[in-house]
């Protein structure tokens, strides 16, 4: 599995380089466009739906990078507040509930591409984007997200990581702490 492991992340990290670079080509087109409207006095044709389908391609794309590096948002109440020995089956619950919900996602939106490639969807601007295209970030992101959600579990089960990032010793708050 580690072999497995190892080629996930590397996954994860490369999608999470290719989101970040089209955050990155979003501004410059973005740029282009203003340049195009204010300076020449043309209209613009296909930068607006371009920065959105890229910025909502690297959410979906960044996404298994981001729970790769623990880049989301945590709230470690919970976990504070509780002793070690119930931390780890309270990671175990959270993971896989956060599986769930992405495995019912790339499931819906394996339906959802497959439609817009089957019937050739384009956008109804002038550019007349294929959808397809936009639209493959989704089962690719959230089935890489489902495979790092999976790394993650298989870490936690075998001890390879501990529960919320937090070390053994870290110790529950007592009522007179929390107070």
């Amino acid at each position: 599995m580690t072999v497995l492991a190892k080629w996930i992340e590397r996954a994860s990290r490369i999608t999470g380089y290719f989101s970040a670079a089209l955050m990155l080509l979003s501004v410059f087109v973005v740029c282009h466009m203003v340049f195009v409207r204010a300076v020449l006095g043309e209209s613009s044709i296909w930068q607006t739906e371009f920065v959105k389908f890229a910025l909502i391609s690297a959410t979906f794309l960044g996404a298994p990078y981001i729970l790769l590096t623990r880049g989301h948002v945590n709230v470690d109440l919970l976990p504070l507040m509780l002793p070690h020995r119930w931390r780890l089956p309270l990671a175990v619950v959270a993971t896989l509930l956060g599986l769930s919900f992405c495995a019912l996602f790339f499931y819906s939106s394996l339906h959802w591409w497959w439609e817009s490639w089957s019937l050739g969807l384009t956008t109804p601007s002038i550019w007349r984007a294929r959808l397809w295209i936009p639209y493959l970030s989704v089962p690719v992101g959230m089935g890489l997200l489902c495979l790092q959600y999976g790394v993650d579990l298989w870490a936690l089960l075998t001890n390879r990581t501990s529960p919320f990032g937090m070390a053994p010793d870290a110790h529950a708050m007592t009522a007179e702490e929390g107070a």
